[in-house]
C-alpha cells in the first residue's frame, strides 16, 4: 500500500495508567475537556481520556460539563459480560459507566500482566461486538528492535488482535503503536522510525481488509510523546495521533498536544 497524501482524523488519548485519586481525577478531567472545549479543538481533533476503573464515575461527571469534549475511555476489560471471575470489569459494566472507548493489549498488559495474543484478540471482539471504540496496542521491545524484529512483531500483533474482525467493525478500531523501549524511559522514536513502523502496521491492514480499509484506520504513536515532539510526529503521514501517559496527567502538556494534533 503506498503512502496517502490524506490523513484520518487524528485521536489523542491519555492513559492515565495507575495514577490519580478521586479527586485529582475529576479536576485533571474538568481541565482537559474545558480547554479542548474553549479552544473548539474537538472539531479537529478526538480526545479521550482513560482514568482507572475506580474513577470512571467521578471522570465521566467531569466531563458531562462539556459535552462533546472529551470521550470516556477505560484501560482494560474482561471478554465474559457477566459471571464468577472476580476483580474483573466487563464491557457493559463499562458502558454502563458511559465509556465509549477501551484499550487492549497494551504493552503493560502484555509484558507484566502476562497476557497472550488469544485473550487480547478476545478482548478486542468483547470491545468491538458491545460497539465500542477499540484501541488495540502493539510494538516491539529493546531487543526486538534491535535485532530488526520491529516490523515481525508489529505485524504479529495486530494480525492475531483483528484475525476475527470485519472490514465494518474496523472502522472502530484505532491502533497505536507503542514501542516497548520508549515507554516512560524519556526515550522517542524519530519521527522517521515512527512513520517507518507505522506505515509498515497500514501495509499489514492493506493486506488484511484492503485498501480503502486500512487508509481510514488511525494509528497513533504512544511512545513518551510530548509537548516538545508532539507536531514532529504527527506531522508523519502515518501517525494519525498519540497515546499519552505521562504528560496526560499535566492538563497544560496534554492540551498543548492535542492542539499539535489539531493543527
Amino acid at each position: 500500500m503506498s503512502t496517502s497524501a490524506s490523513k484520518p482524523r487524528s485521536i489523542v488519548g491519555g492513559n492515565w495508567k495507575m495514577n490519580t485519586d478521586k479527586s485529582s481525577a475529576f479536576a485533571l478531567a474538568r481541565a482537559v475537556a474545558q480547554g479542548v472545549s474553549q479552544a473548539h479543538l474537538h472539531s479537529r481533533v478526538d480526545v479521550a481520556v482513560f482514568p482507572p476503573f475506580p474513577y470512571l464515575l467521578p471522570v465521566a461527571e467531569a466531563l458531562a460539563a462539556f459535552p462533546g469534549a472529551v470521550m470516556l475511555g477505560a484501560q482494560d476489560c474482561y471478554i465474559a459480560d457477566k459471571g464468577a471471575f472476580t476483580g474483573e470489569v466487563s464491557v457493559p459494566m463499562l458502558k454502563d459507566c458511559g465509556v465509549q472507548a477501551v484499550l487492549v493489549g497494551h504493552s503493560e498488559r502484555r509484558h507484566v500482566i502476562h497476557e497472550g495474543d488469544d485473550l487480547i484478540e478476545a478482548k478486542v471482539q468483547a470491545v468491538l461486538n458491545a460497539g465500542l471504540t477499540c484501541v488495540l496496542c502493539v510494538g516491539e521491545k529493546l531487543e526486538q528492535r534491535e535485532t530488526g524484529q520491529t516490523n515481525t512483531i508489529n505485524e504479529r500483533q495486530v494480525r492475531n488482535g483483528l484475525k476475527h474482525v470485519s472490514a465494518d467493525l474496523l472502522k472502530r478500531v484505532v491502533i497505536a503503536y507503542e514501542p516497548v523501549w520508549a515507554i516512560g524511559t524519556g526515550k522517542t522514536a524519530t519521527p522517521a522510525d515512527a512513520q517507518s513502523a507505522q506505515h509498515a502496521i497500514r501495509n499489514v491492514l492493506a493486506d488484511m481488509f484492503g485498501d480503502q480499509p486500512a487508509a481510514a484506520v488511525r494509528i497513533q504513536y504512544g511512545g513518551s510523546m510530548n509537548a516538545a515532539n508532539a507536531a514532529s510526529l504527527m506531522a508523519e503521514v502515518d501517525v494519525n495521533g498519540g497515546l499519552i501517559g505521562g504528560a496526560s496527567l499535566k492538563p497544560e502538556d496534554f492540551l498543548a498536544i492535542i492542539k499539535a494534533a489539531a493543527h
